[in-house]
């Protein structure tokens, strides 16, 4: 990051933003698809599909972005175990905005399905065809979406903590819009 600044970039607002509402949806979509059948379950798949590409196209610009620009520091006077917290979520966010999709691709190429995108554009297989792999793959996957989900509540609790409690403009940072309550961070 060069310099200082209070906010995160209009560029990494916006990935941040089209992604929840991406994530949120593609989630929204996984339960739908495991608790239904056909041809409800046909037709969501045929949208969880090219989401989860797009989830993990998103995904690798924002790192990219991310690590281009950096981020806003954290208030100094959060405690350190908070300031782990956040770090260590944000890790593991990002591992799951890319495992998450990979995973996924890789699980319908051990199983010889297509991931076919919007317009008909098929992806080419990542893995060969196992159905011991599919099943070892379909597995992480679904509980994987378990974390994935309370990863992304435990980010919206925080966010939350942040505006509404500590008001330090953490939330602020990634607010698609500035709001009347940003604050400087401490010294």
């Amino acid at each position: 990051m060069i310099g200082y600044r209070q906010r995160f970039t209009p560029l990494q607002r916006l990935l941040h933003w089209l992604m929840a509402i991406c994530i949120l949806t593609m989630l929204f979509i996984g339960v739908g698809m495991v608790s239904t059948v056909k041809p409800k379950y046909l037709t969501l798949v045929s949208i969880h599909k090219p989401l989860g590409i797009a989830i993990l196209v998103l995904a690798l610009i924002r790192l990219a972005v991310r690590l281009r620009y950096g981020a806003p520091p954290l208030p100094a006077d959060l405690p350190e175990p908070m300031k782990l917290a956040a770090q260590l979520s944000h890790y593991a966010l990002y591992v799951l905005m890319i495992g998450m999709p990979l995973l996924g691709w890789g699980m319908l190429s051990a199983a010889a399905y297509p991931v076919v995108l919007f317009g008909g554009v098929h992806l080419p297989a990542v893995l060969p065809q196992s159905d011991s792999l599919h099943t070892l793959l379909w597995n992480a996957h679904f509980y994987l979406a378990f974390v994935f989900f309370a990863l992304v509540l435990l980010h919206i609790a925080a966010a939350l903590f942040h505006a509404l409690v500590r008001r330090d403009g953490v939330f602020e940072a990634m607010a698609p819009v500035p709001t009347h309550h940003a604050v400087a961070p401490a010294e």
